[in-house]
C-alpha cells in the first residue's frame, strides 16, 4: 500500500497526518498498523495519527453531526481510539489551511469525537475553542509509592491533575501512575502540576495511549481549569488566562465559567509518500 503523509507537532507533540479524504485508502485505520507508524524506532515516530477526511466519508455518529466538512479521526500512538486532542486539531487545521482546503481568513471548524470546535488563526498562533468543560471530585494517583489527590477534568478526554513541589516528584514515567480505576475505567491521562508564578504553572503529562508526552492540549485545559479552581480565580472575573509550560513549549489557556479556549503554535514540518510493507 502506497500513501501520502504528512507530520506536524504542536509543542512537540507530534503526529503524523494521513490524507484520505474520501476515506478509501486506509478503510477503519487497524491499530496495529497506526501502532506501527507511530513506532519511534521502526515507523514514522509519533505521538498519534490523525486521518484527514471528509465529514461525510466518515461512519460514526459524530461525523454525522458534524457541521464541518472536515473530521479528524485521532488515534493514541497504540492505535486506540481517542475522543480529541488539543495539540492535534490546531496542527490538522493549519494542514487545512496550507493545503488549501479551507480558507485562510475565516475561522476552522473540525469535527471530533467530542463535537465540532473551531480554529482561528493569529499569526503563528492558533487559537481553538475546545467548548465545555467538567469538573468532577477527586481522586488519588501514585507514583513510586508517593501518594497525590488529583481533580477529575474532563475536556474531551479525561484527566487526573495533582498538584506537586516539584515536576521531577513525576518520577521518569516510563509507566503510567496508578489511579482510581473506577473512576476512569477506559483509562485517563495525569497531569503533574507546578507552581511557576501567579497564573503561570509548569506540567508534565503521562497520557493514556501514548506514554509520557512533550505536550498535550486537553491536559494543558484541564490544568488551567484546575488551576483556576484552586486559585477560586473566576469567582470575580468572567474568564481569567493561565501560561501553562509544557517540555515542548508554551500554552495559553484562557478558562471561562462554561467553556475554554487553548492556543499555541502549530506547525507541519514533513511531507512525503511511503509504501507500507508489513
Amino acid at each position: 500500500m502506497t500513501f501520502p503523509w504528512l507530520k506536524g507537532h504542536g509543542t512537540e507533540n507530534d503526529f503524523v497526518l494521513l490524507p484520505d479524504h474520501d476515506g478509501t485508502v486506509h478503510g477503519d485505520l487497524d491499530p496495529a498498523f497506526v501502532a506501527a507508524l507511530c513506532a519511534r524506532r521502526t515507523g514514522l515516530g509519533a505521538d498519534g495519527v490523525l486521518r484527514v477526511v471528509r465529514s461525510a466519508a466518515l461512519d460514526v455518529p459524530e461525523a454525522a453531526a458534524s457541521a464541518g466538512e472536515w473530521f479528524m479521526d485521532y488515534r493514541n500512538a497504540d492505535g486506540s481510539v481517542s475522543e480529541m486532542c488539543g495539540n492535534g486539531v490546531r496542527v490538522f487545521a493549519r494542514h487545512l489551511i496550507d493545503a488549501g482546503l479551507v480558507p485562510a481568513d475565516a475561522p476552522v471548524v473540525v469535527g471530533t469525537r467530542d463535537g465540532d470546535k473551531v480554529v482561528t488563526v493569529d499569526g503563528d498562533q492558533l487559537s481553538v475553542d475546545m467548548g465545555g468543560y467538567d469538573v468532577r471530585g477527586t481522586s488519588k494517583v501514585e507514583v513510586d509509592g508517593r501518594v497525590w489527590e488529583a481533580q477529575d477534568v474532563r475536556t474531551g478526554n479525561p484527566h487526573a491533575v495533582t498538584f506537586v513541589d516539584t515536576l521531577a516528584d513525576a518520577g521518569t514515567l516510563l509507566r503510567a501512575p496508578s489511579y482510581d480505576t473506577a473512576t476512569y475505567p477506559d483509562g485517563v491521562n495525569v497531569e503533574f502540576v507546578e507552581r511557576v508564578a501567579d497564573h503561570h504553572v509548569a506540567m508534565r503529562v503521562h497520557e493514556r495511549g501514548s506514554g509520557e508526552t512533550r505536550s498535550c492540549g486537553t491536559g494543558a485545559c484541564a490544568v488551567g481549569i484546575a488551576t483556576a479552581l484552586a486559585d477560586h480565580a473566576l469567582d470575580a472575573a468572567g474568564s481569567t488566562t493561565y501560561r501553562v509550560d509544557v517540555p515542548g513549549g508554551t500554552l495559553n489557556i484562557t478558562v471561562e465559567p462554561t467553556r475554554v479556549v487553548l492556543a499555541g503554535p502549530a506547525r507541519i514540518v514533513a511531507t512525503g509518500e511511503m509504501e507500507w510493507i508489513a
